[in-house]
């Protein structure tokens, strides 16, 4: 008898421990189905929306030295690096032919001078004897249209001269302006190739003390710039250093980049002027731009990996679906919104109570607000309305607000793990 009491005085015990473990097991089972969400406070801050491009840096002005007249380089007296003054010498082209041009042009002009005054004077007598009636009106007329066509002849021979004065003058290239020689594509000895037409570039001039950085933007972008907007730009070859800039000028016609295909890309050249270049910059190094196109102050925003979309009356959905809340969503094929109405741009609220439910320790019900968002930041958009200041938004993680998070679902959230990761990202 003793000894059946003692089985019963065992066996009670761990009855009691064994219902309470199947207990903990439900419960922790039953919550297994439950979304992990996580969340921020929804705050006033200042919304700087920016137009991010590449490019490459240039001089404001360049200018590149070319030959009108073709000939041997017989001198060049800068290297490259070199800083030039306006009018200084720069090559020297071979000039002999030019030389001889000029000097057998200026003897033509000497002879159709002498012959000018030559007929002149044959003129003259011939108007004395044509008074006294001594010769025909025909030869007096004869006379003075040889007078004119020897007017004539000098005339053309100066202009001759004129012109061979300027092909022997470009022969001997010089500086038009203030900079340093940044390019030198010819040597002594090599030809130069003049003409109006595609001459060859000899040397290039910049003035590095003004640059600025040409960069593509994407048409749907390049709507929102405007000259003299502020700009961000990080030079390659300056790691971890900001220089500053306004944009300087907009190009009116498009660049078209895979014309015709399904990569065709449609960019306009920006010039964004750098307000303090380095020393030690260069032409041609790259360069990235942050052009800050619009700024709004003080406003309320969201992360922009809160919002996500939902059909316009989705929850008539929920509602067919017996109001299984936690299964309605979870499923790829619950989620075939065909037929219904466009898309909602739409954000998750936390909230403690809603309608009849209240959420236990650990959890928190969401709830759907449609918003109107305005400016976009690198992270945040202005919202116009929707949400208030100091609302705790869902921001994650991606197929959660994506695919299974619903209207009224039940949701973990720890409130001290997320407050604690929210601090390490206001320090950075």
């Amino acid at each position: 008898m003793i000894q059946k009491l003692k089985k019963k005085t065992i066996w009670v015990p761990l009855l009691i421990i064994l219902i309470a473990v199947v207990s903990a097991v439900i419960k922790f089972s039953g919550n297994d189905d439950q979304i992990s969400v996580e969340a921020e406070k929804i705050e006033k801050r200042d919304v700087i929306h920016k137009v991010n491009a590449s490019g490459v840096i240039q001089p404001e002005e360049e200018v590149q030295i070319t030959s009108m007249v073709s000939g041997w380089i017989t001198d060049i007296t800068v290297l490259e690096g070199d800083t030039v003054k306006p009018g200084q010498h720069l090559i020297s082209i071979d000039r002999k032919q030019y030389q001889a041009a000029y000097d057998q042009t200026a003897s033509q002009v000497k002879s159709s001078e002498a012959n000018l005054k030559k007929t002149k004077s044959q003129m003259s007598r011939t108007e004395t004897l044509y008074a006294q009636k001594l010769i025909s009106k025909q030869e007096i007329e004869q006379i003075e249209a040889s007078y004119e066509l020897a007017i004539s002849q000098v005339e053309q021979a100066r202009a001759a001269l004129l012109s061979r004065e300027d092909e022997l003058s470009k022969t001997r290239l010089v500086a038009p302006k203030y900079g340093i020689v940044t390019s030198l594509t010819k040597e002594e000895g090599e030809m130069a190739l003049g003409g109006m037409f595609n001459p060859g570039v000899l040397m290039t001039i910049a003035d590095l003390s003004f640059m600025e950085v040409l960069v593509d933007v994407n048409e749907n972008d390049v709507v929102t710039i405007n000259i003299g907007d502020t700009t961000e730009i990080e030079i390659d070859a300056f790691p971890d250093t900001v220089f500053y800039g306004t944009v300087n000028e907009i190009a009116h016609t498009a660049q078209n980049l895979n014309m015709g295909s399904q990569q065709q890309v449609t960019n306009f050249k920006v010039k964004v002027k750098i307000l303090e270049p380095p020393k030690r910059i260069r032409p041609g190094m790259s360069s990235t731009v942050n052009i800050i196109s619009e700024t709004i102050k003080n406003t309320i925003s969201i992360p922009i990996q809160a919002l996500t979309s939902r059909p316009e009356n989705y929850n008539e959905k929920k509602d067919n679906k017996k109001n299984d809340n936690k299964k309605w969503g979870n499923d790829d094929k619950d989620n075939d919104y065909s037929g219904f109405k466009e898309n909602l741009d739409v954000v998750f609220i936390l909230v403690d109570e809603f309608e009849d439910e209240k959420a236990s320790e650990g959890e928190k019900i969401a709830l759907v607000r449609p918003v109107d968002v305005g400016l976009s930041s690198e992270d945040y958009y202005s919202v116009k309305s929707g949400v208030k200041e100091n609302e705790l938004i869902v921001t994650g993680r991606y197929r959660v607000l994506s695919k299974e998070l619903q209207h009224g679902m039940k949701v973990k959230y720890e409130e001290d793990s997320n407050s604690f990761s929210n601090g390490i990202k206001n320090k950075n």
